[in-house]
């Protein structure tokens, strides 16, 4: 009914039309459009009701602010993979090195399973997820197909304005610790290991090319060469492949 339509109840339907709507994003895009609409229409009605309602009891008015959720596919052998959170695909033949749109949830707490494309006899991945209200993720399927695990990074895109910032994430499984540094020039981020991530640091707007040393030394594991940082940006520097196979050991970058 109606009267029951609160701000909490919005958010859930919100991120059900999300879900929904990524998953015929590829294979039904007027679905996508339609489920995205009802998204949208959701999630405003539920924004209104924050605003506007002011004299609900303490605690309740920041009942739920969906949070956001993007996912990056970082393993090198698991081939394209479906995922599911609390039992519903959201992502359908999802590729290596591919991010999903930022998905918008409620908080609490998810299942989340991963299976090999097209092939729910057995999951390469299952756990539990939870995420706070208002923050913004983004969650890595990390390591091999045998280990693979979740990295969960909290995202942070804000910047002061006409500024960037970068952080580094080493996603490669059998690359050793590395220092990301300026071309022949000053480490920027050092002795980062698998699965650990750097903290945002501020820069001027830039073009630069960065490199990979192995750390604690001047070798070069990986050159990146012509990295763009905007203005007004937050950048993600993502290490993924592999040093000793394929696919090899390469640096791709998002935007937070």
């Amino acid at each position: 009914m109606a009267k029951n339509r609160n701000q909490q109840w919005y958010f859930q339907k919100a991120a059900k039309y999300d879900l929904l709507a990524q998953y015929f994003k590829y294979i039904n895009p007027a679905k996508h459009i339609a489920y995205y609409q009802k998204h949208l229409n959701c999630l405003n009605y539920a924004m209104h009701m924050m605003r506007t309602n002011n004299m609900m009891p303490a605690g309740e008015e920041t009942q739920q602010k969906a949070a956001k959720v993007r996912i990056v596919h970082a393993s090198p052998d698991a081939g394209p993979v479906d995922i599911y959170v609390n039992g519903t695909r959201i992502l359908r033949d999802f590729p290596y090195k591919e991010a999903s749109d930022y998905l918008s949830l409620p908080a609490g707490r998810y299942q989340v399973d991963i299976y090999p494309a097209g092939n729910m006899v057995s999951t390469v991945l299952s756990r539990k997820v939870t995420v706070e209200s208002g923050k913004i993720y983004t969650v890595a399927a990390a390591g091999n197909a045998a280990k693979l695990k979740l990295v969960i990074l909290e995202d942070q895109p804000a910047v002061p304005s006409g500024e960037t910032k970068i952080r580094f994430v080493h996603l490669s499984p059998d690359a050793p610790a590395v220092d990301i540094a300026v071309k022949n020039r000053d480490v920027i981020f050092p002795n980062i290991s698998f699965r650990q991530a750097s903290k945002y640091l501020a820069l001027t707007p830039m073009t630069v090319d960065l490199e990979a040393r192995i750390a604690g030394s001047s070798n070069v594991a990986l050159s990146i060469p012509r990295v763009q940082f905007m203005a007004d940006q937050a950048y993600t520097l993502l290490a993924v492949g592999s040093v000793a196979s394929e696919p090899e050991l390469e640096a791709i970058i998002l935007p937070n």
